[in-house]
């Protein structure tokens, strides 16, 4: 059965094409299709392989993608002088127009929170001693391909069905976080034994979040991402 991610702030294909542009620092007028379409198809597979319910907008642009790809692959008919228009554009124009949108949502939010400052709230649970970033989905799934590429060789075979349910995992989290002010994420998994408890953890991660009951930061982007139990 598919897990519903429906997270505070949603995040669709665009910030995914975003996210990949940023880690990998390249030009947005000048976006690599090959490179870029290869690692969005492998955020589809980690997407697949948890069965997140929101996989059908993703495929979309996927094909898209690879459309553009292959366009960019034709060769160009010699004796036509006139300048052919970069498949890619349309794409970038798409997405500097969401970024430009996400970015003044932004603004709209800081100045809502500012606003909230001005009366009694109970105070947050995370340290103000550095700036921190508010992880998204995708930096979620970009860790935990790490922590399933390291645990690979620990994780040979599946001795026996993995019995813990998603609530159960999700009670789990929630005693380790009263007992620390925050968890890391690796550290989240490093007890795991098998594929199916760490794929169970990483969702009842997820349901934590949707339930507002846990937040993830970053020190800097693409850091290391912590856990945090949210303010009652």
């Amino acid at each position: 059965m598919a897990y519903h991610v429906k997270l505070e702030a949603y995040e669709g294909p665009l910030d995914l094409l975003l996210y990949l542009i940023k880690k990998e620092e390249v030009d947005i007028w000048d976006i690599p299709i090959a490179q870029i379409a290869g690692e969005y198809l492998g955020y589809i597979n980690m997407m697949k392989l948890l069965d997140l319910d929101v996989i059908g907008e993703f495929l979309v642009m996927a094909s898209t993608l690879m459309k553009i790809k292959s366009r960019m692959l034709l060769p160009q008919e010699e004796g036509i002088e006139e300048e052919i228009e970069d498949p890619r554009s349309e794409l970038v124009e798409q997405l500097l127009e969401y970024e430009m949108y996400k970015e003044r949502a932004k603004t709209l939010a800081e100045r809502e929170g500012a606003q909230f400052k001005l009366f009694t709230r109970p105070p947050a649970e995370i340290p103000p001693s550095q700036p921190t970033f508010e992880a998204s989905l995708f930096n979620l799934l970009t860790a935990f391909h790490n922590v399933l590429k390291e645990k690979a060789p620990e994780i040979v075979r599946e001795i026996e069905p993995f019995k813990i349910t998603l609530e159960e995992k999700v009670e789990e989290i929630l005693k380790r976080l009263e007992k620390k002010d925050k968890i890391s994420f690796s550290l989240l998994f490093k007890e795991c034994l098998s594929k199916g408890e760490l794929i169970v953890t990483f969702l009842a991660l997820l349901e934590l979040i949707k339930q507002k009951r846990v937040r993830i930061r970053q020190p800097k982007l693409f850091g290391e991402i912590a856990l945090y139990r949210a303010p009652a």
